[in-house]
């Protein structure tokens, strides 16, 4: 499925020489590209150094982060979220588990550059992405969680998802232990004989 949102308008205050100067900027949604690969690493690597929120311990390299991009869309959305044509969050899917029977399960992760905090654009990349995976026919999605994390838990409350298990003390990162979340959601019915996903 080709993704691309329409073109929203907003109006932010520009303030270049302190006074409230207005100008439009444009916000889309669309499918990210390989060529994308540089602009969200710099948006995902202070996850990695700075927080828990994910588990890798090192920054990737441009080359291996272009290569999951691409791995990834060869069976589910990956969406990226522009402003004024700069990407400034995006989230996708990625395989649940390796096995073809968990085909119609999928894990989802949004990551929001640290400037444009508090816009809602998690919020409408979680929006966009499930709706892109009911077209893929996609069943259940999971969100994975490091725990604590108040933004988070209220992102999928938002969405109606409901915890399916805590794994406790599973990741150790930043000279701590770290329990793990997993939130489930329902989007689709299960249909005798569902239509594959990994085609």
């Amino acid at each position: 499925m080709d993704f691309c949102y329409t073109e929203l308008a907003r109006i932010e205050p520009d303030m270049p020489d302190g006074k409230g100067m207005e100008r439009a900027m444009s916000e889309i949604i669309r499918n990210a590209v390989p060529e994308d690969a540089k602009a969200l690493l710099e948006i995902y690597a202070p996850y990695v150094t700075d927080t828990v929120i994910t588990f890798e311990y090192e920054v990737p390299s441009k080359e291996e982060f272009r290569s999951r991009i691409i791995k990834n869309m060869e069976y589910y959305p990956y969406l990226v979220f522009e402003i004024d044509g700069q990407p400034a969050g995006y989230a996708y899917a990625s395989k649940f588990r390796e096995r073809a029977a968990y085909q119609w399960a999928a894990e989802l992760s949004v990551y929001v550059d640290n400037k444009y905090h508090g816009r809602r654009i998690g919020t409408r990349l979680y929006a966009a992405l499930i709706e892109a995976l009911k077209e893929r026919n996609v069943k259940t999605v999971y969100g994975v969680v490091t725990m604590p994390n108040e933004k988070s838990d209220r992102l999928h409350k938002a969405f109606d998802f409901h915890t399916a298990g805590v794994l406790k003390k599973v990741g150790y990162k930043h000279d701590c232990w770290h329990d793990v979340i997993y939130y489930e959601k329902h989007i689709g019915d299960f249909e005798q004989s569902p239509e594959s996903v990994w085609k």
